[in-house]
């Protein structure tokens, strides 16, 4: 089993021994992956950091994770306070 496309997501950088790999170099490195291997790998794909499977280093690079509600606006991490009136 090997992984898929959509594995790979889009703000997702993966280097391998050092030089830029894509999706397709990936995917086609993965058919000789174990299933725990495939999971380790998709979990790193997630979190980011630096690997070694089947004796290629990857190195994942994540897109900084940005919180924003469906009208555009970033979270309010204030509390309002207590009998404070807002207008």
């Amino acid at each position: 089993m090997a992984l898929k496309g959509q594995s790979i997501r889009n703000g997702v950088s993966i280097t391998l021994n050092g030089d830029k790999a894509d999706k397709a170099e990936v995917i086609a490195l993965s058919q000789d992956w174990s299933e725990s291997q495939e999971k380790f790998f998709k979990k790193m794909l997630q979190q980011g950091g630096r690997c070694k499977v089947n004796g290629n280093v990857f190195e994942i690079t994540t897109k900084e994770r940005t919180d924003i509600d469906s009208k555009g606006n970033r979270p309010v991490n204030i509390p309002p306070v207590p009998g404070e009136r807002t207008f």
